[in-house]
């Protein structure tokens, strides 16, 4: 299907979801699709709009909702690309801990992106997004294709000792972890039976230097470094971000809590 075969649309009442994909379309279509209503655009210079004024937009959410805002946000196509805006008040969640304040923009990747709008202490509205992707990714990516391990990052048998111990409280699944002090790091490491003395300046010495390492490269971890603009305080939040990275990977899984002597939970490891 070619894109002057493809125009913009409304989305039929018998799509209920895009999370397992989407109609047939030209690669760079933008599906956008939540609880009342649906829109389709191909690639092209478009601006479509959401919010609860369900009049005026493409795709109407959270209709009785006030917190949700008539024109809650945009995306904005240029024929190449797809860019979310927020115009609404409140934060559009996006996933995994990340928030697109207001006044601030987004680049949407290919593939099926769920966002929720609405405040969390009361009710949150879904709304899906689906970018069409080339051909040639969907083909090497269909039900029938094998199963892809993810690039895991290199460690060394020290470094993954260190990060296992500082991102332990992350491996043991604890609800709203956090990275462990550098004093907990060189306390549980000189505990283990091989002997040796840890103390908080050399563990916070390893992971320093694995961030920087993985901040360079073919395939570089944003926001571990102080030069990537985080704000205070740095540590945790650059360690936290090193951590996140590491297990989206699979370079850190939950069996690696063997190396602090603890036996994982089966369901985890």
């Amino acid at each position: 299907m070619t894109t002057r075969e493809f125009v913009p649309q409304v989305l039929p009442d018998s799509i209920r979801s895009l999370a397992d994909g989407v109609p047939p379309a030209p690669p760079g279509t933008i599906f956008a699709l939540a609880a009342d209503g649906g829109f389709a655009v191909p690639p092209r210079k478009f601006t479509l709009h959401f919010g609860r004024d369900k009049d005026d937009v493409h795709v109407p959410i959270g209709v009785n909702d006030p917190y949700v805002s008539r024109l809650h946000g945009v995306i904005v196509g240029d024929g190449r690309e797809w860019w979310l805006r927020n115009r609404g008040k409140l934060p559009i969640r996006l996933p995994g801990e990340a928030m697109l304040l207001s006044g601030h923009e987004l680049l949407i990747e290919p593939g099926y992106t769920p966002l929720l709008l609405g405040s969390p202490r009361r009710r949150s509205h879904l709304l899906e997004i689906h970018v069409v992707g080339s051909r040639t990714a969907d083909a090497a990516t269909g039900e029938h294709s094998r199963t892809r391990s993810p690039d895991v990052y290199d460690l060394s048998l020290v470094e993954r000792l260190v990060l296992t111990a500082l991102a332990q409280r992350y491996l043991r699944q604890e609800p709203y972890p956090q990275p462990v002090s550098w004093n907990q790091v060189a306390h549980d490491l000189s505990r283990l039976p091989d002997g040796r003395q840890w103390t908080p300046k050399v563990a916070a010495h390893i992971v320093g230097a694995v961030r920087e390492r993985l901040a360079e490269g073919p395939d570089p971890i944003p926001g571990i470094r102080r030069e990537d603009g985080v704000g205070e305080p740095v540590g945790n939040t650059l360690n936290h971000n090193l951590i996140q990275a590491l297990l989206l990977s699979t370079t850190l899984m939950p069996s690696d809590l063997h190396l602090l002597g603890e036996e994982p939970d089966e369901d985890h490891g």
